[in-house]
């Protein structure tokens, strides 16, 4: 301020305060990812308390689960986490095979895998371009939905649709692949991997997308796990230098045969990090998904190098042992080519027709972390189960969004929750 000014009477220099207010973000506002309500306090631009109420999307799933049978139940899986619904349909699936004691081929278990993993790609793939579009950036959204179209159209040639699939079934997958499928996908991956460099240029190390992540919604690792967080929101917290494990269940209680695959699990810290990056901020969660699409391209290079060989091994067998097993359909060739179907090279086997009394419980690597179901049989013989509940890995991941919030400004709101990746299906069911 002048001399003049300062001199002058009349000029009376105060503070500029404001009054403590609740502001509404949601559930109409696009970085909310979904029909979610977050009542911020502020105080000026800081928020002082942040409390998210649910929405109302897919209710009484669970409840739906209880009035149906097993798999007529696989479709409203697939409208939990709607962009990861491959993924959502193999929990639920291995939950009930689990409880009926059902064993599913070696092929059924490999396809499992590589469409499990694909369809993680595309889940990572919406959450990066809409991450992007949250923090103003247009141009990743545009690309990451170039390559998500692709991974569509392989699903669709699959099984006909796009988004909720019904696809990976109880007893295995609903249909063998295609001919000429895992040429078309090894062309993509082939096409894909090069991609990833772009988006890494136009995002992860783009200056402005850095000043918004980088030390921005810092979680601790005893906050992420008393909250009981877990997939990328809780890796991005980990610290390997610490002793801190691969906490990835692919890895740690491996299903659908992911231990004969190689893999690594990202965690911090990486050599690549900005130097305004800590452990546990947003830029960290965001990279912690940007490098589990690299690795789930290897399990599926994999997979499909698995699927070939068991293929072509398939029709040799069938070939061979098929015209005597259709001579005497009850004679030793039969059994044989009907056991090595049943144990290896059918896409599915027939589940049984009643659950047994009894219950199980079993948690999945999802996109966003750990997806459980827990299936309880009637003791009466029927195919109808007694009990079906969900365990959501957003709904953990979101309980922590208050502890993250407290004390930012409201522009880090939208940076903080398109971090944590939520999908709100699987919140509210």
């Amino acid at each position: 301020m002048s001399t003049e000014l300062t001199s002058d009477p009349t000029v009376i220099e105060f503070d500029v305060r404001t009054d403590e207010m609740l502001v509404n973000m949601g559930p109409q506002h696009p970085s909310t990812h979904g029909v979610l309500r977050l009542v911020l306090r502020t105080d000026g631009e800081v928020v002082s308390e942040v409390t998210p109420h649910l929405g109302y999307l897919h209710r009484c799933a669970e409840k739906i689960g209880e009035n149906v049978t097993p798999i007529q139940f696989i479709p409203y899986t697939d409208r939990m986490d709607y962009l990861a619904a491959m993924n959502m349909n193999l929990g639920f699936s291995l939950a009930v095979e689990k409880l009926a004691g059902l064993k599913v081929p070696e092929k059924a278990r490999v396809i499992r895998v590589l469409i499990a993993e694909l369809n993680r790609i595309a889940s990572h793939l919406v959450g990066m371009g809409a991450y992007g579009l949250d923090l103003g950036s247009f141009s990743p959204f545009l690309y990451a939905f170039r390559e998500r179209e692709h991974i569509l159209d392989l699903f669709e040639d699959v099984c006909g649709a796009r988004l909720t699939y019904s696809y990976l079934t109880i007893g295995g997958a609903h249909d063998d692949l295609p001919p000429g499928w895992t040429a078309r996908c090894r062309k993509f991956l082939d096409y894909f991997k090069p991609r990833v460099n772009e988006y890494h240029a136009l995002l992860t190390n783009n200056h402005i997308f850095v000043k918004r992540t980088a030390g921005i919604g810092v979680l601790s690792k005893e906050t992420a796990l008393s909250y009981g967080c877990t997939g990328a929101v809780l890796r991005g917290s980990l610290d390997r230098t610490k002793g801190d494990p691969d906490w990835d269940l692919r890895k740690t209680e491996p299903y659908s045969g992911y231990e004969e695959y190689t893999f690594d699990v990202p965690i911090p810290p990486f050599e690549e990090a900005p130097a305004d990056a800590v452990i546990g901020d947003c830029w960290h969660r965001f990279y912690v998904r940007m490098k589990e699409v690299v690795q789930s391209v290897r399990i599926a290079e994999q997979a499909l190098a698995k699927y070939d060989a068991l293929h072509a091994e398939g029709e040799r067998v069938k070939a061979e042992l098929g015209p005597e097993a259709s001579k005497d359909p009850k004679g030793p060739a039969a059994a044989k080519l009907a056991e090595l179907m049943r144990t290896r090279y059918a896409h599915r086997v027939e589940p049984p027709r009643h659950l047994p009394a009894g219950e199980c419980y079993v948690e999945t690597e999802c996109p966003r972390g750990q997806m459980g179901f827990h299936v309880v049989g009637r003791p009466s013989k029927e195919n109808v189960p007694l009990r079906v509940r969900a365990r959501s890995s957003c709904f953990c991941n979101l309980s922590v969004i208050p502890e993250l919030c407290r004390g930012c400004l409201v522009a880090d709101i939208p940076a903080i929750v398109g971090s944590i990746d939520i999908v709100m299906g699987e919140i509210d069911r």
